[in-house]
């Protein structure tokens, strides 16, 4: 039995990264003799097992055989006789098909310290195209390894997979799973770019794929359409370390204006309403966490109005903090509040400081003063129960007119 580090943490080693967990692979051994070792089994599909000690996933070299549709349709084969070059083939990229020996020796047949110098992902073999899962990863990977390129042979076979209809076949869970993770990294933007290119957006995702080509406001920069105002966006709530769901809310701002009509261009007028309702159908499709889909939705509806914070009346900003149940809920108003920040930076000319977000300070203010108004005071000095609403109502404006007015 001969143990070898695989995949992440091999290449992260190799690019002077934290190492965070690490995977092995076991050439030459059975589930029974792993057993007996004391190694705990917990995969289902092919044999994986917990070291009884670390913890850390020991996997027996493998061989896959395309069965069927999507990334489920392999038959896997185990057994003593499968070769550590045989188990790095089924991977994805040369540069998680590198493995260490327990001496620290590295087996690399696939080129794949190459390609980490080179900052390129390259695929391993034709068997890439077996799971259209890959396609995702690849994309995530250029979100996080911001250096690093797709080998023009890699981004053809991609472009093969998606016209063959692979991607198809793509559950919503795993297809969420990926894009969650890839909106996480340093650079979303680029996970975006390398799936239209490919054309896997158009597949997953239509509603951002339509948005490329389709024109900003003739106030906003020209040269820069919708779908890439929305790419400046997410790489601005990355770039300022935003949570994920106010990153999934940046992705899905603006699909509304997809629906524009061609003769209102380069008019969007209302389109709010239109992003709120596609928002909402995509976080859905996809099972979006419940926290994202509020948010995307609620951030699509009210983006517009946000932004204008600077000439709204008191009045008008307590009650879409009442709308937005932003007294009970502050917190998710705030994120909201920094999603439509990211939007506002996301209207700059490339390469040009983002805009001031200096109107949005007011949504702050005015929600501070809002949520500090004492509701039981005011509904015990209230003789008429049924005038409660009203008179709250009153006194938050008065406290926002108050914040206003001390601010200036």
């Amino acid at each position: 039995m001969q143990a070898y580090v695989v995949g992440g943490a091999v290449r992260d080693a190799l690019l002077g990264l934290p190492v965070k967990d690490r995977d092995w692979v076991v050439v030459g051994s059975t589930p029974e003799e792993m057993r007996a070792r004391g190694f705990r089994p917990v995969g289902r599909d092919f044999p994986v097992f917990l070291h009884p000690h670390s913890n850390e996933e020991y996997a027996l070299a493998r061989t896959e055989r395309k069965s069927g549709h999507g990334y489920t349709g392999f038959v896997c084969h185990a057994s003593p006789e499968v070769t550590l070059e045989e188990d790095l083939l089924r991977r994805d990229l040369t540069i998680n098909a590198i493995a260490r020996a327990e001496d620290g020796t590295l087996i690399d047949p696939y080129g794949g310290q190459r390609d980490l110098a080179a900052r390129v992902f390259r695929h391993v073999s034709p068997a890439f195209a077996e799971d259209p899962l890959r396609i995702l990863r690849v994309a995530r990977f250029t979100a996080r390894f911001t250096d690093f390129s797709v080998a023009p042979e890699t981004l053809a076979l991609m472009r093969q997979m998606v016209a063959a209809g692979e991607v198809d076949h793509l559950v919503a869970e795993r297809v969420w799973q990926e894009l969650a993770r890839g909106l996480m990294e340093a650079r979303p933007a680029r996970m975006i770019r390398v799936l239209r290119e490919c054309g896997a957006l158009a597949v997953i995702l239509p509603e951002v794929d339509r948005l490329f080509g389709v024109p900003q406001p003739a106030r906003h920069h020209p040269e820069v359409d919708t779908g890439a105002h929305v790419l400046q966006v997410i790489d601005h709530a990355a770039a300022t370390g935003q949570p994920l769901a106010v990153r999934w809310a940046c992705l899905l701002h603006d699909l509304g204006k997809a629906d524009t009509p061609a003769h209102v261009l380069p008019h969007h007028y209302g389109h709010e309403a239109a992003s709120a309702r596609r928002a909402r159908e995509v976080s859905e499709r996809l099972k979006a966490p419940t926290e994202c889909r509020d948010l995307a939705e609620m951030v699509a509806r009210e983006h517009g109005i946000l932004a204008r914070a600077a000439e709204l009346r008191a009045e008008t900003m307590v009650r879409l903090i009442e709308r937005c149940d932003g007294l009970r809920r502050p917190q998710r108003f705030i994120l909201m509040l920094a999603a439509a920040a990211c939007d506002q930076a996301g209207r700059g000319k490339p390469g040009e400081d983002p805009p001031a977000a200096r109107p949005l300070t007011r949504w702050h203010t005015a929600l501070a003063a809002v949520r500090s108004v004492d509701a039981g005071t005011i509904a015990r000095n209230c003789s008429d129960k049924s005038l409660i609403p009203q008179a709250l109502h009153a006194a938050r404006v008065a406290a926002a007119k108050a914040a206003d007015k001390e601010g200036r």
